[in-house]
């Protein structure tokens, strides 16, 4: 297999390996804080602790492809990375050697089994978005999302086995906890239902093209204009398959509900078109932040709502579906930048998916009320003001080859910094019991700009969920 990462982008394979685990065991340490008092506390516990270990075989998984691939590969740089990605893989190997150790009696195979899907499908998946979406992303995005993608669909399957009737065991097993909100099931559904259409209008076109065969063949002309519509046909059938059945039998199931998820949406929300991306940041700013304060399961849904949009648009473009095609895709290279490709545009899937994420991940018990502002505060506040200044006015850069500045770093992290002062104010004027320190804060916002002026990578990913991280401990 050929693997070809985004032109100008650094491997980031080290930032990649870690975000996720470390995401994990911050929300973790968090959970202990409230297992003696919450009678849930020890059922959710054990779940995120088979989520961490998921999503660390998942890394581990596609560091052991990575290594074995760049031995096939003589090309330069090659030991430094092999080095690295050794090391990585030694650090996950000990730490799951201890953990096996410190269990009764070792991993029961039945779990072995469901940890080493994620690590296959993580592979699966890594490998599929660098061949299909080749200088799209960098390694270290590709593992990012891929390993993500492997935990969610993960803890898809763990819900619906555990609510399928030949499935006791496996409920014990995997140990979903009970406090599941009706808003993060139908989310789940409507994108369970969404990556389920592309297999779904494969399936139905090859159909197709088979009784096609059996028929008169037509002129060419008539035959490429036909084809052309009946995938178009194609394609919104099926998507209304899945919305209309898929995805409510599928909510039905794991959480019981009665109703049609669609019924939840009910008012549509218009927002100005913004020219300028970072313009963009600070209206998502004065879009969210209320939001979260006064209507968090609202949001959530929102949010759910905006992906899936999100991603009927870009199978569209892609797709290039009669008649709105052309027409989305001219729309959304405006909007584009250098991280874009043709192939596929990733702006506005980071930059929902970085506000969203933390958000999503405070939902239940949380004891740091900015905690879930860290994609709003890193994205919104820090890295558009950091852009703006550095551009206008920086001269001090962090390295020779880097666009970033010092300035910028420094109007980043004072712009975060001062935007927390305002809102803990609102956040305690809200009834908000705030436990988090000035000093952790502080570090938190400093070594997050740090690492959004150091890397390469795509920073909408990263830096929210580092910031949240760090937010959590």
């Amino acid at each position: 297999m050929y693997m070809r990462s985004r032109p100008g982008a650094s491997s980031g394979i080290l930032l990649g390996a870690t975000t996720l685990p470390c995401v994990m065991l911050a929300r973790l340490i968090q959970l202990l804080r409230i297992l003696p008092t919450d009678p849930n506390g020890p059922q959710e516990f054990a779940y995120l602790e088979m989520q961490y270990w998921a999503v660390s075989i998942s890394c581990l998984s596609v560091l052991v492809f990575f290594l074995w691939h760049l031995r096939q590969s003589a090309n330069n740089g090659v030991s430094k990375t092999l080095k690295c990605g050794s090391l990585i893989v030694v650090l996950y190997v000990v730490t799951l050697l201890f953990s096996i150790l410190k269990t009764d009696g070792g991993l029961l195979m039945a779990k072995n089994g469901y940890l080493l899907v994620h690590g296959v499908a993580a592979v699966i998946l890594m490998k599929h978005i660098l061949e299909k979406f080749p200088s799209c992303s960098s390694f270290g995005e590709a593992l990012l999302v891929s390993s993500g993608l492997a935990l969610y669909f993960g803890d898809m399957l763990a819900h619906t086995l555990s609510k399928m009737e030949f499935s006791a065991s496996s409920e014990a097993l995997i140990h979903t906890p009970r406090t599941r909100s009706e808003i993060a099931t139908v989310i789940q559904g409507i994108l369970l239902g969404l990556f389920l259409l592309p297999l779904l209008c494969k399936c139905s076109l090859q159909v197709w093209v088979y009784f096609k065969t059996l028929g008169k063949q037509r002129t060419q002309a008539v035959e490429k204009h036909a084809e052309k519509i009946i995938g178009s046909v194609v394609f919104y059938v099926s998507l209304l398959v899945v919305l209309l059945m898929l995805v409510p039998s599928w909510t039905h199931l794991v959480q019981g509900l009665e109703v049609h998820p669609f019924v939840c949406i009910s008012k549509r929300s218009k927002t100005e078109r913004i020219l300028l991306r970072k313009y963009y940041h600070l209206v998502a700013v004065l879009i969210f932040s209320p939001a979260v304060i006064f209507q968090p399961a609202f949001l959530d849904l929102a949010f759910g709502a905006a992906f899936a949009v999100f991603l009927i648009l870009e199978m569209i473009r892609v797709w290039e579906v009669y008649p709105l095609g052309h027409t989305v895709h001219q729309f959304m290279n405006a909007f584009t930048d250098h991280r874009d490709s043709e192939i596929l545009i990733i702006s506005h899937f980071s930059l929902l998916l970085g506000c969203a994420l933390p958000k999503w991940m405070s939902s239940g018990f949380n004891d740091r009320p900015l905690a879930p502002f860290a994609g709003i505060l890193s994205l919104g506040i820090g890295d558009t003001m950091a852009s703006m200044i550095g551009y206008k006015y920086g001269v001090l850069r962090w390295s020779k080859t880097g666009k970033k500045t010092i300035e910028g770093t420094a109007a980043g992290i004072t712009s975060v910094l001062a935007a927390c002062s305002i809102l803990v104010s609102l956040l305690a004027s809200s009834g908000y019991i705030l436990s988090q320190h000035w000093v952790s804060l502080s570090v938190a916002v400093i070594l997050s700009l740090l690492l959004e002026a150091y890397t390469t990578q795509l920073d909408n990913a990263f830096i929210p969920l580092v910031f949240y991280s760090l937010l959590c401990l």
